[in-house]
């Protein structure tokens, strides 16, 4: 059993996603918008045919799930949530900070910390937290 995260967004998921698998040299994401649901039983309104009803990303090993909200939905950005991506690679763990830094603003430099020899954390242009975190294979 895993626990996995599930991201909204207010009409702009597909050019997050796309970043993001930009970000993690992602292969390009499938998406499946309003107007793709085969149960068109309602009336879909104009607004929401082009929106993103799912779409995902394997970043590091693990699901990452995103989404639009549906038109008129209430959509706060809040700071109750971030991604933290965890890699043994301090390359890797830069690569990403800094490709994720061309769009958000850094809210902590990498550096070492206690728990990491490499963390930096940003909150991009999409108003998502990103930590960035690298953990070393343990040695026994």
């Amino acid at each position: 059993m895993s626990v996995q995260i599930f991201v909204n967004f207010d009409g702009n998921c597909r050019e997050a996603v796309e970043f993001y698998a930009s970000v993690f040299d992602h292969e390009p994401p499938k998406y499946m918008t309003f107007s793709d649901n085969p149960d068109q039983s309602q009336p879909l309104p104009e607004e929401a045919k082009d929106r993103i009803m799912y779409t995902d990303l394997r970043i590091e090993g693990d699901l990452v799930m995103f989404s639009d909200t549906w038109p008129g939905m209430e959509f706060i950005v809040g700071n109750n949530m971030s991604l933290t991506v965890v890699t043994p690679d301090m390359d890797k763990t830069r690569s990403y900070f800094e490709k994720m830094s061309t769009r958000g603003k850094i809210d902590m430099d990498l550096q070492e910390t206690f728990w990491s020899p490499l963390y930096g954390s940003i909150k991009d242009d999409f108003g998502v937290y990103w930590q960035f975190s690298t953990q070393p294979p343990k040695t026994e």
